[in-house]
């Protein structure tokens, strides 16, 4: 007696479950996050507030965006680091 073809696809789909089931931990980068000492949100918003840090959004000019990740590319405090220098600057440019 020969399968039906809906049998025949439900078949390849449950081989092809269990085999990604039993791919383990490499599998899409699984096992990479145990290997490398990732901080999680929680963690990561601990150390900045233990540095005095508080998120700052505000809404830029897609073109000085542009410029400032240029820029930030070869500052040593990346894009934190450059952006708090600009406002020290200008800040400190103001007060005088």
């Amino acid at each position: 007696m020969a399968m039906k073809k809906f049998d025949l696809e439900k078949n390849k789909a449950l081989k092809l479950m269990q085999s990604t089931n039993q791919s383990g931990p490499e599998r899409f980068g699984k096992g990479s996050a145990a290997a490398s000492p990732t901080l999680d949100r929680r963690e990561r918003r601990k150390l900045d507030q233990a540095q005095g840090l508080v998120p700052f959004a505000c809404k830029l000019n897609a073109d000085l965006v542009a410029q400032l990740k240029s820029r930030a590319e070869s500052h040593p405090g990346g894009l934190n680091g450059l952006v708090t220098e600009l406002i020290e600057a200008g800040l400190a440019r103001d007060a005088s």
